[in-house]
């Protein structure tokens, strides 16, 4: 400094002056300083909440003979992502998608091929979006159906402690079983402790009434307990919280007070629901027709089939109502205002749409499923016809959380959608037994053997008829893209 004034450095004036510089540094890094405490925001909370096999059959998303009044108000709060699709259309592969923001395995076991190669080279697997937050100084906690396996654990009954699906990434990973016994006997659990062991003699949907009890019910309980624990220490330290409801899963089982609703109600007619002609990922609906059917086949009894709808949508209620709950008590705690909510469905359901009765299949009804994020500090609630994916979720969770971008994600963060909903552009890749690409206009589905199947959405939103044989270069150019996109898709 006193090289720079050019002035002796026995001046007085120099003296005078380098007082008054410190004095006005001090002044301003007190002012600073001051300024960065009083506004600087506290980290927020992340809710997220997993809903098993719910497609966007819901009132938001324009049913209006389903009663789902708590997600449609969240979404009336939110934004309602109107084409949001997963990556398989299956638990356990959609679910990986979704916790690690990659492509990747499209079985049911693609967490624990992952866990496999954390313990073989842990440095070679990127962190999953719980692990992510924890290491960020956020308590995560998983209660219920989160991962693939209720509760995170392998083994016969889904309890081994030894096996863990998610290694390193919860301090708290609960799934309470009670009557049910154990993880496996509550994901396919009737009322009052009916675990499935034999598919053929458990009926395939079930209205307990009186004081009967749900596995969910034992969910949503332990929820409110642990989301009651981590508000005590909101102040000092942020919380993920994951909850997954297992309803409207296989056997579809509700309470009877959530049936109301549709003992008279008129549903709809179900949309193409003939078995579509040529090669297709079409399937015999084999999980649905293990169950006790009583001799009844819904492609071909009609009354049955409505019957099944009905007890499916009685299933959608009562996972509403516990998603109520949880939105109840996060108010009622006064968390609300610094919690981001995700409602997040785990991949779409056929209810006869092509003759289909279930998942696993690589049409539209298969893999478009609901997601709603509100955060709070967003007035602009809306819906968006943008195309996103599941593995859009944790990158945007990250931006929302003011947290660093996770590292080698597939997924982009929904954030310029949050602020700017216009959007109906974008694309969406999936996978099972052959790999599709969903644009704004068009699905390709690409086989292994080379075959292909393309649907052109604008004419034909229903997907009955391939165009593939007389749009050649479309084709072409969808294959193409679909191979850029799956370039780095993890495999263990």
């Amino acid at each position: 400094m006193r090289s720079l004034l050019h002035l002796p450095s026995s001046s007085p004036q120099v003296d005078s002056l380098l007082v008054w510089i410190l004095r006005s540094v001090i002044v301003t890094l007190v002012a600073l300083a001051s300024s960065i405490n009083v506004f600087a925001e506290k980290p927020k909370n992340l809710l997220l909440i997993c809903v098993d096999d719910l497609r966007p059959e819901l009132g938001c998303y324009g049913a209006d003979y389903i009663s789902s009044p708590n997600i449609d108000s969240l979404a009336a709060k939110g934004i309602q992502f109107n084409r949001h699709f997963v990556q398989a259309p299956t638990c356990g592969a959609s679910r990986f998608a979704m916790l690690t923001g990659c492509y990747g395995p499209s079985g049911n076991h693609a967490l624990f091929q992952r866990a496999k190669q954390i313990a073989k080279d842990p440095t070679s697997v990127a962190p999953s979006m719980p692990r992510w937050f924890r290491d960020h100084g956020y308590t995560s906690v998983s209660v219920g159906k989160v991962s693939h396996h209720p509760g995170g654990r392998g083994g016969a009954d889904w309890n081994e402690e030894a096996e863990i699906e998610m290694p390193g990434a919860w301090d708290r990973h609960l799934m309470p079983t009670g009557p049910w016994q154990h993880p496996r006997g509550s994901m396919h659990g009737l009322a009052d402790g009916e675990i499935r062991k034999d598919a053929s003699q458990m009926d395939v949907f079930q209205s307990a009434g009186g004081e009967a009890k749900y596995p969910d019910d034992l969910i949503l309980e332990t929820s409110l307990n642990e989301l009651a624990t981590l508000a005590e220490d909101a102040a000092n330290k942020p919380f993920f919280l994951a909850v997954g409801f297992i309803r409207p899963h296989l056997p579809f089982g509700a309470p009877a007070e959530h049936m109301e609703p549709y003992r008279q109600s008129v549903l709809p007619m179900i949309e193409h629901p003939n078995k579509p002609s040529g090669q297709t990922t079409w399937h015999r609906s084999g999980e649905f027709m293990r169950y006790n059917r009583w001799g009844k086949d819904p492609n071909q009894d009609a009354e049955f089939a409505e019957a099944v709808r009905r007890h499916y949508a009685a299933c959608v209620t009562y996972a509403d109502a516990n998603v109520g709950e949880v939105l109840k008590q996060l108010d009622e705690l006064g968390l609300r205002e610094s919690t981001v909510v995700v409602v997040w469905g785990d991949h779409g359901w056929h209810l006869g749409e092509h003759a289909i009765w279930g998942k696993h299949a690589l049409f539209e009804e298969s893999l478009h499923s609901p997601l709603i994020i509100h955060d709070p500090s967003m007035s602009n609630a809306s819906q968006t016809d943008a195309i996103v994916e599941t593995i859009d979720v944790f990158p945007t969770l990250c931006e929302l959380a003011n947290l660093p971008s996770p590292p080698k994600v597939d997924g982009e963060s929904l954030v310029p959608v949050l602020k700017d909903p216009a959007s109906s552009e974008g694309e969406a890749v999936s996978y099972a037994k052959a790999t599709t690409i969903r644009t704004s206009t068009h699905r390709l589905i690409s086989h292994p053997k080379g075959f292909h199947e393309l649907y052109d959405h604008e004419t034909d939103p229903g997907e009955t008829k391939n165009i593939a044989d007389e749009n050649l270069e479309l084709v072409q150019q969808l294959q193409q893209r679909l191979k850029e996109r799956l370039a780095n898709r993890q495999s263990f």
